[in-house]
């Protein structure tokens, strides 16, 4: 899947329910999704919070394939900025 595919799943989610702040799905090099409110675009912009996750994880846990407590518990996942924004991001995927 590549990250235009995954923000157009999160677009899907943000049409339904906006997130009401802005999250950066940080993948390395393979590049970065902003969710700025109600828009998701492949750009490496500034966010409240900053997901830090290889694109591989980022498709498993769109696909649910992939709990994001246990990811983060064991490091598949690096959370910067405000915590609170990365719990509201179950939204994106409703």
């Amino acid at each position: 899947m590549t990250l235009d595919e995954i923000a157009g799943k999160f677009q899907r989610g943000l049409n339904k329910r906006p997130l009401g702040t802005s999250v950066k799905f940080d993948c390395g090099e393979d590049g970065a999704i902003t969710v700025d409110h109600d828009t998701a675009r492949v750009a490496d912009e500034d966010a409240a919070c900053t997901i830090r996750i290889s694109r591989g994880n980022l498709e498993k846990l769109i696909a649910g394939d992939l709990n994001p407590m246990t990811a983060f518990a064991m490091g598949k996942i690096k959370v910067s900025g405000d915590m609170s924004v990365a719990l509201k991001l179950s939204q994106l995927l409703g």
